[in-house]
């Protein structure tokens, strides 16, 4: 017993190799294996002579993120539709990963399968990349047999979500990038531009009109304290998003002001929808009870106010209320997926009537990210233009003012 639990507990590496073989072809391949002892021994038995060997380098490499995983569960769900044993296809993801990180992840995973864990236990080991949703359905999937299909509903749940997060970024990128590229061309002409200005105004021997003045006086403030100015909106930023990231509160009270912001805050609110509906649909049709599928769908939206809303459904269903009555009085929810959701129950189809309101709201997230950004650069060029117009207008005013009295 002791001789197979530290036979488990020997890190395996993966060795890349070359040698000849019988007829004195030169073959290469790669092996992982405890050592180079190990891998010679069995290329021995095979007739293979190793003229040379190293390791593979697995340093370094980006962090694993959500579209990582997304890919690997389309990959994994595409070679086991196709007959694949579930360790070869692990082996197949692992060498053609361009990322070393995720290639030790899956390795990692395919050596607690190899020992007899099961597919969900090797995940839920991994919190930081397979959440609470991605284990429950695996689970269920092995459970039921069905494990293919429900890692192709995964892929399919994870892509969409993706693709609703991309859509929102995109509709921010744009302003924030605008409004950053903004303040620093302001700081330069207020730290730079403005006292050449002001230099040669000095000269003229004539009172400078008011918004002259206003301009001069903000320039000089801003080459008094530009490091107050810089170290506050850094500082201030950065405190900033740490606190939301770590403190609740923070985070409960940004999500509820985020949901009431003018015309930003209906895109969140249908993107929160989207994604709800969305989870709760591949859970049910996963068959996964609906007090367990109400664990994993509150966090998958994204937002505080749908997660507290979720544990008030998972309550009331609990001691039997209808689904479609918890979603009601919570008051978030709108008409047309408690509609759904209500013809859903009564025909016995929820997980499809719950599939339908998600594509609705994502295609209406599509819509109101495109209704954004028309809007938007409108609205950014006005403010810039009001902006760089009034500076560029305050300090000719006194240029004028010199040509009419010569």
């Amino acid at each position: 017993m002791a001789t197979a639990a530290a036979a488990r507990n020997i890190k395996e590496i993966v060795f890349e190799w070359e040698g000849k073989d019988k007829n004195g072809k030169v073959v290469r391949g790669e092996m992982r294996a405890g050592g180079e002892a190990v891998v010679s021994a069995s290329l021995r038995r095979q007739g293979i002579l190793v003229t040379k060997m190293k390791k593979r380098r697995m340093s370094g490499g980006r962090a694993i993120k959500q579209k990582d995983i997304a890919i690997f569960t389309r990959q994994l769900s595409t070679m086991m539709r196709a007959g694949v044993p579930l360790i070869q296809s692990f082996d197949i993801v692992a060498r053609g990963s361009t990322n070393p990180k995720l290639t030790r992840l899956l390795n990692d995973i395919r050596s607690d399968v190899e020992t007899g864990t099961s597919l969900s236990a090797a995940f839920r080991k991994h919190p930081l990349y397979f959440d609470a949703l991605y284990c429950n359905l695996v689970e269920a999937g092995e459970a039921g047999g069905i494990l293919e299909t429900l890692l192709d509903r995964l892929a399919i749940y994870q892509e969409k979500t993706m693709a609703i997060k991309n859509k929102i970024k995109s509709a921010l990128i744009y302003p924030i990038a605008v409004l950053v590229v903004a303040f620093i061309v302001l700081s330069v002409i207020m730290i730079f531009v403005i006292p050449a200005f002001k230099d040669v105004f000095s000269s003229f021997g004539a009172d400078l009109p008011t918004p002259t003045l206003i301009v001069i006086a903000m320039s000089e403030f801003f080459v008094s304290y530009w490091w107050a100015i810089f170290g506050f909106l850094g500082g201030g930023v950065y405190f900033f998003m740490q606190s939301w990231k770590r403190s609740e509160k923070m985070q409960k009270a940004m999500d509820r002001l985020l949901l009431r912001v003018p015309v930003f805050g209906d895109l969140v609110n249908k993107s929160a929808v989207a994604r709800w509906t969305r989870t709760l649909s591949t859970m049910f049709a996963a068959g996964v009870p609906l007090v367990e599928a109400l664990d994993s769908v509150g966090g998958a939206s994204g937002n505080a106010v749908f997660a507290e809303a979720t544990e008030k459904i998972q309550r009331d269903v609990a001691t039997g209320a209808a689904l479609t009555t918890s979603m009601q009085t919570t008051g978030v929810f709108p008409n047309m997926v408690l509609q759904m959701c209500a013809i859903g129950e009564e025909s016995g189809a929820i997980d499809q009537m719950l599939s339908k309101a998600a594509e609705f709201y994502e295609d209406e997230v599509d819509e109101a990210v495109k209704g954004l950004s028309s809007l938007m650069e409108p609205f950014i060029i006005v403010i810039l233009g009001t902006l760089i117009g009034g500076i560029v207008v305050a300090m000719y005013l006194p240029i004028f003012k010199l040509g009419q009295v010569v």
